[in-house]
């Protein structure tokens, strides 16, 4: 017998986790496999569903993030640092990469397969009354899961948006918005103004907003709705500057300095792509909010935090090195700015032969990806397993068109062990394009 929002009830029909989940996947409509199908353009369904449960997101505190780039890094290392300064942290992110229950983690834990079953069962009359998507039911079982687990706060992470984001029925001490770029804009706008706002949708009435990115663009932007949300607008690229950086045993070795002092502070990131250097200034800047609102947060807890990230989180696909000799390397960049983040890592990183494995979804602005990828690269083209990837043939294609050549792969791993086999020990290996791209290569991630 298991309980859920403290009702017994019998798990329906002897259904296990992985009928479970083969029902939440084939009977919900899933955004990140069907694309624009699964959409929900309001938050009635999520309304209704916490309704249903009790509002169990009122029952605990909590953070929210959105932004185009970074927020599940940022999401990750705030719920480290916490952790460490000894809250019971909850932890929402998506999408996952081999198995759902990564999507729901409490102190680096995952959500317990009953629990998933369990919470199925309990709402599936309200799943067939309102059919809600997906992502709808996953942030309404993070929540119930939350409020059950007694959590000191949670990190909520946005799907896409903010304004109509699912998760956004929340009342954070804290929102952040980690960037602003170009991604999902047949939802959210064709203009950075347009996507700004709608990622502004998280802002709310006198609570805090952390802007991760200061651009001249979406300023104004921010400005107009945190003043009428009279919401504190703190700019963490403002308070702090990098230093200096270095890699270093694995680490990505970062001297942060802050206005108004001569001190420096040096980090300690298990994450290591160069990306966390921007990463890393809405964390700070983050816990000195959260340490105003008499949050117990220490200069001790954000070092241990940030050193300890993927040891105490669970995050992966960061610039993450699955090979060596030759060098593999897995990143989730999947859109025009994270592919420029790529780039730029990749031409500090040292390499004879640069190889190149890439899969796409069809709704990515793809040619503007691959017009930006270097053509002296060796290509694998290749698709993950889901309907909304475009097929490795059709990316070839497009790819040859910009002056990229290589061969195409029907899934990941054959693309990687033919690039192994064709590399000298010195060589790079970068795998990237899409996350479900990362969750099916079939490497142990370290």
């Amino acid at each position: 017998m298991a309980t859920i929002h403290n009702i017994p009830f019998l798990f329906l029909s002897g259904m296990d986790y992985q009928q479970t989940l083969d029902y939440l996947f084939n009977r919900l409509p899933m955004f990140s496999r069907i694309g624009a199908a699964a959409y929900k353009e309001d938050l009635t369904n999520t309304i209704e569903l916490c309704n249903a449960l009790g509002n169990p997101q009122k029952k605990f505190k909590s953070i929210h993030i959105a932004g185009t780039n970074g927020k599940g890094s940022v999401s990750h290392m705030l719920a480290a640092i916490l952790q460490t300064a000894g809250y019971k942290t909850g932890l929402y992110t998506s999408p996952h990469l081999k198995d759902f229950r990564e999507r729901i983690k409490i102190n680096g834990e995952e959500i317990s397969e009953d629990f998933v079953v369990a919470f199925t069962k309990e709402i599936s009359p309200i799943i067939e009354k309102i059919e809600p998507s997906f992502f709808e039911i996953t942030v309404a079982m993070a929540f119930a899961y939350f409020a059950q687990e007694k959590v000191d706060i949670a990190i909520i992470e946005t799907g896409l948006g903010g304004r109509l984001d699912s998760t956004n029925i929340i009342s954070p001490e804290l929102s952040i918005i980690t960037n602003i770029g170009m991604d999902h804009m047949q939802f959210l706008g064709d203009t950075i103004e347009k996507i700004a706002t709608e990622k502004a949708g998280i802002i709310k009435p006198g609570i805090p907003v952390v802007i991760g990115e200061t651009n001249q663009v979406t300023l104004p932007v921010f400005e107009r709705i945190a003043k009428e949300k009279k919401a504190a607008l703190c700019h963490a690229d403002n308070k702090r500057m990098i230093a200096d950086y270095k890699w270093e045993k694995n680490e990505l070795i970062v001297e942060v300095a802050t206005e108004h002092s001569t001190d420096h502070k040096v980090y300690h990131l298990d994450l290591t792509g160069i990306y966390q250097l921007k990463n890393i200034l809405s964390v700070i800047e983050s816990c000195f909010q959260l340490q105003r609102k008499g949050w117990k947060i220490s200069e001790q807890h954000i070092k241990e935090g940030l050193q300890h990230t993927k040891k105490l989180t669970g995050l992966h696909g960061r610039w993450e090195t699955l090979h060596s000799s030759p060098k593999v390397i897995v990143d989730v960049a999947h859109n025009v700015e994270g592919v420029r983040q790529l780039i730029r890592q990749i031409e500090i990183t040292t390499h004879k032969n640069l190889h190149l494995i890439i899969g796409l979804a069809a709704d990515k602005e793809i040619n503007e990806i691959l017009e930006i990828l270097p053509t002296y690269a060796i290509y694998y083209f290749t698709k993950a397993q889901i309907p909304r990837a475009i097929a490795e043939d059709d990316l070839k294609k497009f790819g040859n068109q910009t002056g990229l050549r290589g061969n195409a792969y029907p899934e990941v791993n054959s693309a990687i062990e033919t690039a192994i086999s064709k590399s000298d020990k010195d060589d790079l290996i970068i795998i990237f394009g899409s996350i479900f791209l990362a969750g099916e290569i079939a490497y142990q991630f370290k």
